[in-house]
């Protein structure tokens, strides 16, 4: 199986719940900050390394072609297959058939998901199916997974409660495999995915994080402010704000907090180019009985409160109290803290940077989409793969401020 370098796009749609915002514009093109929401998926994908785009345009396919033409302003290559407003999406993909390489990514235009390439294809090659798409929990869903991420059950009108995944896009698409399930063009590709779940042909695979969508209003809205640009910084707390306790020890008084002023002074010097802070935090000691959820918060509010006073902005505090044998997903290096961190205060994880002090620090990184920044010795990250790497490392974060206000500014 090819990795895939093309990506084809469904922009045909009405939008009908997106009324009246898209009287005059098909729905992929309401404002997001300024630029139209389909700019950010290929812009997304552009990322990942794709750069060839087909529009399966509809509904005034005009407004997307005088806007986009074709894609050389982005460096793109962007080529259209337009159709009547009433062809549905499996007629739009048939008819596109002699543009689409032997394997391509095929995404609808109103989806945004945290997205990365190489892992949905790794799943698309080990189960060697027609179609790998990326799904997401949600009750009631459509879809049933076995154990190995094979689809068993597919049904878009959410009838079984025991359904408990939603597909949301990004589907790895083997082009002839799956033209073979039309008996005729004219249908929606929704039946098409419903014949090849029966033949047990669709693998999906799991997206953590949170997915946007542009449906309706309310959700239009909530993605605009998630794609907004953020100068947000996640940072472990012991051995990156305050010296660590000895092995096995953990900080339970405010007494025992000791700054590294470093830290504190770097920390000084973005907040003032308008760096905001999340501090993300294993504290076993708490499972451990070693000091509770009170003096935590304690210890927390006079942090925060000094940090307040160098003008440094604390957004939020995320904490995992459990023990590592008790193996939940929020604990590092498990992403869960990252993840909801993102859902609460809306900003792209693939944007973002996590400065720790430990290897699995990088590896939570990693998990949730994002870079991170290495605060120690280099022979800490051996054991780490090359994906899990930090961006850049050193001893004191201060080295570290061009490195990071340059990642923020791409």
């Amino acid at each position: 199986m090819n990795k895939p370098v093309q990506a084809v796009i469904l922009c045909g749609g009405l939008g009908t719940r997106l009324q009246p915002y898209v009287n005059n514009i098909p729905k992929p093109m309401i404002d997001c900050n300024g630029k139209p929401f389909l700019w950010y998926l290929l812009q997304q994908l552009y990322e990942q390394g794709i750069d060839e785009f087909i529009l399966l345009t509809g509904y005034l396919a005009e407004k997307i072609e005088d806007y986009f033409n074709d894609g050389s302003s982005w460096g793109w290559k962007i080529h259209y297959s337009k159709g009547p407003i009433e062809w549905e999406t499996g007629k739009r993909i048939w008819e596109a058939r002699t543009k689409l390489d032997d394997c391509f990514l095929l995404l609808y235009s109103d989806n945004f998901a945290p997205f990365q390439l190489n892992k949905i294809f790794e799943q698309h090659e080990i189960n060697q199916k027609a179609l790998t798409f990326m799904v997401a929990l949600k009750q009631p869903g459509n879809i049933i997974l076995d154990s190995s991420g094979i689809v068993i059950k597919y049904d878009n009108n959410r009838s079984n409660q025991d359904m408990n995944y939603v597909e949301i896009g990004y589907m790895v698409v083997e082009k002839d495999l799956t033209l073979s399930f039309y008996e005729t063009p004219e249908c929606s590709f929704t039946t098409i995915l419903q014949k090849m779940a029966v033949q047990q042909q669709i693998s999906g695979w799991v997206q953590n994080d949170h997915y946007q969508s542009i449906s309706d209003p309310e959700r239009w809205k909530k993605t605009r402010t998630y794609l907004a640009p953020k100068k947000i910084l996640l940072i472990d707390r012991d051995g990156v704000i305050n010296q660590k306790a000895k092995q096995g020890e953990y900080i339970t008084d405010w007494g025992e907090f000791e700054w590294i002023i470093d830290t504190r002074n770097a920390m000084k010097l973005l907040a003032e180019n308008g760096f905001q802070f999340i501090v993300v935090s294993n504290q076993a000691g708490i499972a451990r009985g070693m000091f509770n959820l009170y003096d935590l918060e304690r210890i927390h509010r006079k942090m925060k409160d000094e940090l307040k006073r160098d003008g440094i902005k604390i957004i939020d505090i995320y904490v995992c109290p459990h023990h590592w044998d008790e193996k939940c997903y929020c604990r590092k290096p498990n992403p869960g803290m990252l993840f909801q961190a993102s859902q609460d205060h809306l900003f792209r994880l693939d944007k973002t940077l996590f400065i720790g002090d430990d290897p699995r620090d990088c590896q939570a990184a990693e998990k949730a989409g994002c870079n991170s920044i290495f605060i120690g010795k280099a022979a800490e990250l051996k054991k780490l793969s090359k994906n899990e790497q930090p961006i850049s490392h050193s001893l004191l974060l201060s080295d570290c401020i061009t490195n990071i206000s340059g990642y923020y500014n791409q």
